[in-house]
């Protein structure tokens, strides 16, 4: 290591201070976090491309600061899927440190994957309180019974008011309303079992209905329509 003149010079003084880093939680742990294989935990990172046309959600699961396990949601950009695709065979594997400057494609997917780090790397992980955290296949659990996204789209205009077309629930097939026109429930199908029945062998309409439900006061409704074309 080379250094300068002034410095060569100097009389060496002793260092005193030696706390460390602050102690961050994890799985249960108080850590002093020094290397990346000292950051474990699942956690979640949100980010958006410059054009903010889509948005990317990245969860993942990392023990001893290698990613274990790791689940991407895209929305809003046909582009991101094939970067959330590729994504999820890069990122299992990859120390964080790694996964941070990996090249993911699509600035959503970056932006999420800093977002995480910072998380991680300061203690905000979900499992933070989980004592041993959670097994390797947990990020599946964010997505439920079909394993399929939750997604809300809803479109709305002055001229005709508001379209419920996709909600927690499901995809959205019909909207109830009142005597005043307002909404107060709807009719929906659970895509992601439907095709799982579908898959098992159900036939398609019987599988429709098993996957189909009602929220609110739909059957009150005076009025009926389908929100894509009417």
């Amino acid at each position: 290591m080379n250094y300068t003149p002034e410095i060569e010079g100097m009389h060496c003084i002793l260092k005193g201070a030696k706390n460390g880093p602050a102690p961050i939680p994890q799985e249960g742990k108080w850590v002093q976090v020094k290397q990346i294989t000292d950051i474990s935990g699942l956690t979640h990172g949100i980010g958006w491309c410059a054009p903010q046309q889509g948005g990317c959600k990245l969860t993942l699961n990392i023990k001893k600061g290698i990613i274990e396990e790791a689940l991407i949601e895209t929305i809003g950009c046909t582009g991101m899927t094939h970067s959330a695709a590729m994504a999820s065979e890069i990122l299992p594997g990859k120390t964080i440190l790694e996964a941070l400057n990996s090249d993911l494609v699509c600035d959503a997917i970056n932006v999420a994957m800093r977002e995480l780090f910072l998380q991680i790397a300061y203690g905000r992980s979900q499992t933070a309180f989980s004592e041993g955290g959670l097994p390797i296949g947990a990020g599946l659990e964010d997505i439920g019974k079909g394993l399929r996204s939750v997604i809300g789209t809803t479109y709305g205009t002055k001229a005709k008011g508001p379209r419920y077309l996709e909600v927690a629930e499901g995809y959205v097939t019909q909207i109830g309303l009142d005597k005043e026109d307002e909404i107060i429930g709807y009719t929906f199908v659970q895509l992601g079992i439907m095709m799982d029945n579908i898959s098992k062998g159900m036939a398609p309409a019987k599988a429709l209905e098993k996957a189909s439900g009602t929220y609110g006061r739909f059957s009150e409704a005076v009025k009926t329509i389908n929100p894509r074309h009417e």
